[in-house]
């Protein structure tokens, strides 16, 4: 059965902001979904910094982009839907920090923990269990989901590629909320949001991207998932 776009909510009138925005990962989900017409707060620790990435991206993603820039905590206050794509070596440290903050949201965690040795990318273990999990033990009062660890983040920026083609699988407890992240990946042309089970199923998501960077350094390409027969 094909995936109805027409049962997904609109969130189109939603503020995302990205804790992590000043990243390439971040930039690069700014950037399309600025470009689709969503409005984008990037964070920082600086929010100098913050405010330099959003005039940059804004520029590139044309008008009528709507994309500002403010530290961490604002952001986290400021926005409906907040992704994380910052480091995982920062991840706890910060989501902790944002625990108020974020309380109410909806938290996108887009992390992959990863360690790298001279044989490559591996995947690390999470007390938690996955980086997903993690967020959702530090944020009891938000609602967590997983999402966009799969997309790269050249591709992303890159103003020639008009479509990402591509599928996200989005993880979460709550199948309304796991909606609404489908919806704002459909914002992204080429891009489609596949529900794909708990946030215990996390750890296999967040770890194959290990896989993935295998597959792109041996064919020199930038490869992502289609889920087939949905």
């Amino acid at each position: 059965m094909a995936l109805d776009a027409i049962s997904l909510p609109d969130v189109s009138g939603l503020t995302v902001g990205i804790l992590g925005g000043t990243g390439d990962q971040g930039r690069g989900l700014a950037y399309r979904l600025a470009r689709a017409g969503q409005r984008i707060v990037i964070g920082s620790r600086s929010a100098e910094r913050a405010s330099a990435a959003a005039a940059e991206i804004a520029a590139l993603a044309g008008e009528p982009a709507d994309v500002t820039g403010a530290d961490n905590a604002a952001v986290a206050a400021e926005s409906d839907i907040v992704i994380v794509a910052v480091p995982w070596d920062g991840h706890g440290d910060l989501l902790a920090s944002l625990r108020e903050p974020l309380t109410g949201k909806l938290v996108v965690d887009c992390v992959n923990p990863l360690g790298f040795d001279k044989h490559g990318p591996y995947a690390l273990r999470v007390p938690e269990g996955s980086a997903a999990e993690q967020a959702a033990a530090l944020l009891p009062d938000s609602t967590v989901c997983a999402a966009f660890h799969h997309v790269s983040a050249a591709l992303l920026a890159d103003p020639e590629v008009a479509e990402m083609q591509l599928d996200v699988l989005v993880l979460g407890e709550e199948r309304e909320k796991v909606a609404v992240v489908q919806a704002l990946a459909n914002r992204i042309p080429g891009m489609r949001g596949v529900y794909a089970g708990r946030l215990r199923n996390a750890h296999q998501v967040e770890a194959f991207t290990a896989n993935l960077i295998a597959i792109n350094k041996r064919y020199k390409s930038h490869a992502g998932i289609r889920v087939t027969d949905v």
